[in-house]
Parts: C-alpha cells; sequence; structure tokens
C-alpha cells in the first residue's frame, strides 16, 4: 500500500508546481509598436480608426487570467481603445480602416481606455471578440505614436483555489495511504 501512495502525492506535487507557477505567472517581453493614430482637424467631428480583424479569445482562456497593459507616449494628442467587435456592425472600418463614427458612437462598446485615457489602459481578456481603436484629440496633427504592451498571463483565481484544495486533499491521502493513522492509534493505543 505504501507504494501505491506515491502515485498520488506525485500528482500532488505536479499540481504544486502547476499553481507556483500561476502565482508567479509568465510576463513576456515588452513590445514596443508604432501605432497610427488618425490627426484630428477642430473643424470637423474627429474620425477613429479600427484594425480591420478580430482579436478572438476562445472559451476555454475563461480559466486563465490574461491582462494586456497597454501605455502610450502622446496621451494629450491621441488615445487608444479596445471595443467589442459587435460595433462593427454599424461602424465598421473602410480599407483605410478608418470608420464613419465619432469616439462618443463607440462609448457603450468601449471595453478599455477611449478618448478619456490617460495614457495607460488595462485590458482583461475575457473570452469574446474584440477591435482596438484609436483616435487623435482635437486640434492633434499626429500620425503615429509610440505604444509599449506588457501582458501578463496567469491561471484564474478559481482554478488556483481549486489546485490547492486538490493538491492538500491528494498529500493528505497519500500520507494516509503511506501510514493509516487507524493503525499508528492502535499502536499507540495497545502500548
Amino acid at each position: 500500500m505504501r507504494l501505491l501512495s506515491i502515485l498520488p502525492a506525485i500528482v500532488a506535487f505536479l499540481c504544486t508546481i502547476i499553481l507556483l507557477v500561476s502565482i508567479v505567472g509568465y510576463s513576456p517581453p515588452s513590445t514596443r509598436i508604432e501605432a497610427p493614430v488618425v490627426p484630428c482637424d477642430q473643424d470637423i467631428s474627429c474620425p477613429v480608426g479600427m484594425n480591420d480583424a478580430d482579436l478572438s479569445i476562445p472559451s476555454a482562456f475563461l480559466l486563465l487570467d490574461i491582462k494586456l497593459d497597454i501605455s502610450w507616449d502622446e496621451p494629450n494628442r491621441g488615445w487608444i481603445g479596445v471595443v467589442d467587435s459587435r460595433v462593427v456592425e454599424f461602424c465598421p472600418p473602410d480599407s483605410n480602416g478608418l470608420t464613419d463614427c465619432d469616439s462618443s458612437e463607440f462609448e457603450e462598446y468601449l471595453v478599455a481606455g477611449g478618448p478619456d485615457a490617460t495614457g495607460k489602459l488595462t485590458f482583461q481578456a475575457d473570452p469574446g471578440n474584440y477591435r482596438f481603436i484609436t483616435g487623435g484629440k482635437d486640434g492633434s496633427t499626429l500620425s503615429s505614436q509610440f505604444v509599449i504592451i506588457d501582458a501578463s498571463v496567469h491561471l484564474n483565481y478559481f482554478v488556483q483555489i481549486f489546485l490547492f484544495i486538490a493538491t492538500i486533499i491528494l498529500f493528505i491521502g497519500a500520507g494516509e495511504m503511506a501510514f493509516p493513522l487507524k493503525k499508528i492509534w492502535k499502536k499507540f493505543r495497545d502500548a
């Protein structure tokens, strides 16, 4: 029986490693890109640019906690946001990535960032379809700006709690299989 207790102990050890790796998380190196910004003339409504493809996050990613921290160099002259891709139904981008909508028409679908962002946004990547939008602020002639993207990935907190509980139960089960408490108690009582 003691030999069989190795199996739950090994599984508990693997669960512990996975749990520790999840707590530390994975953060790939920062990415720095040049993002286009649509210049904004004060005399007309400011157009908004949108990427032409959805960022699709599958339902299986519900087990993960993915966070994107995005910052940009010129928050006083341009902005960046993330919207639910359903916005494309009434405000699609043309072949140049420009929409016929101004920033106020995206407010209902805005997930993170937007015209009021102060140079940083945090996007919690839950399952769904998203698009990035960008625009200039009134009077800005800015055509592009540098954007820094930092990502971090962890297991979801509920998965971490489940792994912690499973690890404890497996270690207790392995200990009970190797050294049954009833036999130890009986030896102690008989002594």
